[in-house]
């Protein structure tokens, strides 16, 4: 890979982990766009090693008051402080994982052509524009064990590509009630598990795998996909604060307008 390569791609892996817009859409639509050939799995690994580190640092002070308490609570046999939200957060995380297990390969053979992806970013920006209708002013306090495993049923379908894991746990949190920011927060905290696991076993595949790493860049992956994920995880708090949905559903449905042109014989 070239520097240009690896700097357009980590950006671009660093802004659509967080935004409601598809990952897996925009890195099949920048390689044709550019030309160039996949960007392989040690790249895969860095920049969800670069978002995780984005998100962790960013909710750093919300992530050890959750673990001070869920610990607590532990100890005490009792909900303590955020010990509710902590715990909703780790049965959120259940479904995904045992879905991602059972389902992978399937997935991986079946549902990775780009027509699949131009169909679900359609459908599920509108599935994201009817949901933000119901968006109410329920917070993280409110999330309930109940209501944190519909949120994780939810993100099952983000194993589909195209779909979004950001776009489908805020629909489900707003179709629940939740303000935007509220859901949005709480779909970045459950993203850790998520993307920690996804990075600990392709990285394992890694390991076992006889790949020749250019540590350089792969270096320079994290940092840039940190950097931006960051900085995307501030603006787009900030921007669903002030405006609706409604501008990252309609860039859904032309992104899959352009991928169904591109690949219409795919």
């Amino acid at each position: 890979m070239s520097w240009f390569e690896v700097f357009m791609l980590s950006i671009i892996q660093g802004i659509t982990e967080f935004l409601p817009v598809s990952s897996s859409a925009h890195l099949i639509l920048a390689p044709r766009i550019f030309g160039w050939q996949d960007q392989g799995l040690a790249f895969d690994v860095a920049t969800h090693f670069g978002t995780l580190f984005a998100v962790i640092i960013y909710f750093r002070n919300e992530i050890l008051m959750l673990l001070k308490d869920w610990l607590y609570s532990l100890k005490a046999h009792k909900n303590i402080g955020e010990s509710t939200l902590a715990w909703g957060i780790i049965i959120a995380t259940i479904p995904a994982c045992i879905a991602g297990l059972l389902f992978n390969e399937l997935i991986e053979t079946y549902l990775r052509s780009p027509r699949v992806i131009a169909s679900t970013t359609i459908i599920f920006g509108v599935v994201l524009f009817a949901a933000d209708r119901f968006s109410g002013k329920k917070n993280e306090k409110n999330i309930t064990l109940y209501i944190a495993l519909l949120i994780g049923l939810a993100q099952v379908l983000s194993l589909i590509p195209g779909v979004s894991r950001s776009g489908i746990t805020l629909s489900a949190a707003l179709l629940l009630g939740f303000s935007r920011v509220s859901a949005a927060r709480f779909s970045f905290l459950l993203s850790i598990p998520i993307i920690l696991l996804a990075s600990g076993y392709e990285g394992l595949k890694l390991v076992q795998s006889a790949f020749d790493v250019q540590w350089d860049k792969i270096i320079g992956a994290i940092v840039i996909s940190f950097l931006s994920g960051y900085a995307c995880i501030h603006l787009f708090l900030k921007a669903i604060s002030r405006f609706s949905i409604t501008p990252f559903v309609i860039y859904r449905l032309l992104l899959g307008a352009v991928l169904f042109y591109l690949f219409w014989s795919a």
